[in-house]
């Protein structure tokens, strides 16, 4: 069979927008206990560090099955893998629903006991947390080298502005429909995404040629004639092995970690610390919080254009330091207006560093792409877990400062990676 007998499937546009829905959907499982924190602590009878780790358990599986499901792309081009993480939210949101459904959330001591229950089917629904790295990599083969920038700050910005949006209309369901209704209408969305992926997903022209029968090297000469620049060195524990060596992979995962695990960490933290430290009723604090998220997410995109322009070491720097800056100003006394501009100049430092981060992976890692979005997109990730129970233990030690003293956790992070890409990087440039 000759390359004008096989019809590709998709196009760099439409395989970017298949990868960027399939994403949307599934990583809204960030904001999956956060706009519900309140009313499930009272259930369970959690305290703040408890509270912490149950808004970031969904990111503990988004962000550790990164990494096989990253490297995997490498050897398959990743489709399966992305069905197979949404598939598995799905299970989890539904059997979550069902759970709200046979104890009453809304009273207070109705669910003790279940504390272990929520946690492992909310590892579940994090899932289609986890199809990041996957179609980050999908993006990477699919788009040329000159345009990673502007493909990873589409997929990675557009694509996580639905935590922020559930943020907001979380708060929403429950008030008109109540807790059985929300989750199940949660349930019903992500099979949609599902569906949409299993629509309009596609591997990159490589693989598709592999899967043809075509042998290694006249499906490379095929995916070249297609416009495919980047191509596997090998299988997935190759493409980990290869990426793991190379120093700036471990950079950019620190990178990572700060902002993209940062801004998963405060988007599930945000609408506690809304509630809790200023005061603010749910629906106030779910919008503030989607307001932050949507920002973050994108600003993906200029930061990925940016950093095509001017490098993404310089946008990367100059966004780190406005963390640093705006991780101190979170700890002066001010109203809830004040604070949160404060917590916008945040929500800026994300997005422009996580667009640059993504786009330095192809840059510094060309040799094995899919396996350093799966350390970088998944280690990275696992700030999304790492942070809200760390800044819910300084709340229990610290009921009055402790909401302030967890930010400076991103100062520390954003002065320790501009220390350690500057001598790893950028002086060797």
């Amino acid at each position: 069979m000759g390359q004008s007998q096989f019809k590709l499937k998709g196009t760099p546009s439409s395989a970017l927008w298949g990868a960027t829905i399939g994403f949307f959907f599934g990583v809204m499982a960030i904001s999956l206990f956060g706009p519900t924190s309140t009313n499930l602590g009272a259930a369970m009878g959690l305290g703040a560090t408890e509270l912490g780790l149950l808004v970031s358990v969904p990111s503990l599986t988004g962000s550790l099955l990164r990494i096989p499901f990253g490297a995997m792309v490498d050897s398959n081009g990743g489709r399966r893998g992305f069905l197979f993480l949404l598939a598995a939210a799905v299970v989890g949101l539904a059997a979550l629903s069902f759970l709200f459904t046979v104890y009453p959330v809304e009273t207070p001591g109705s669910m003790k006991g279940l504390y272990p229950v929520v946690l492992a089917l909310g590892c579940l629904a994090g899932c289609g947390i986890a199809t990041f790295s996957v179609g980050a990599s999908q993006s990477n083969y699919w788009f040329a080298k000159s345009r990673q920038g502007y493909a990873s700050g589409i997929y990675g910005g557009l694509g996580t502005t639905s935590a922020g949006i559930l943020a907001f209309v979380l708060p929403i369901l429950l008030q008109h429909f109540g807790f059985k209704a929300a989750y199940y209408i949660l349930t019903a969305v992500m099979f949609l995404g599902l569906i949409l992926y299993i629509w309009l997903g596609a591997n990159p022209p490589y693989f598709q040629f592999l899967k043809a029968g075509k042998d290694e090297a006249t499906a490379r000469d095929n995916a070249l004639a297609c416009g495919q620049e980047l191509f596997p060195k090998g299988s997935a524990a190759t493409s980990l092995k290869i990426s793991a060596k190379i120093p700036q992979t471990w950079m950019l995962v620190l990178c990572y970690f700060t902002t993209f695990g940062g801004f998963m960490a405060l988007t599930a933290w945000f609408p506690t610390f809304w509630k809790k430290a200023m005061g603010l009723d749910p629906m106030l604090a779910g919008g503030l919080t989607a307001v932050f998220s949507i920002l973050a997410a994108l600003l993906r995109v200029p930061g990925g254009k940016l950093s095509d322009r001017i490098g993404g070491e310089k946008v990367s720097m100059g966004a780190l330091a406005l963390l640093a800056v705006a991780g101190i100003l979170m700890n002066i006394p001010m109203g809830w207006g004040a604070t949160f501009v404060v917590s916008l100049l945040i929500s800026v430092a994300f997005g422009f560093n996580n667009g640059a981060t993504m786009k330095l992976v192809p840059v510094y890692v060309s040799e094995g792409v899919g396996g350093a979005n799966g350390w970088v997109g998944g280690l990275g990730a696992f700030g999304g877990f790492v942070f809200p129970p760390l800044m819910g233990r300084l709340v229990d030690v610290s009921p009055q400062y402790g909401y302030g003293l967890g930010f400076l956790l991103f100062t520390f992070f954003a002065l320790l990676v501009m220390i350690i890409n500057y001598f790893g990087m950028i002086r060797k440039k």
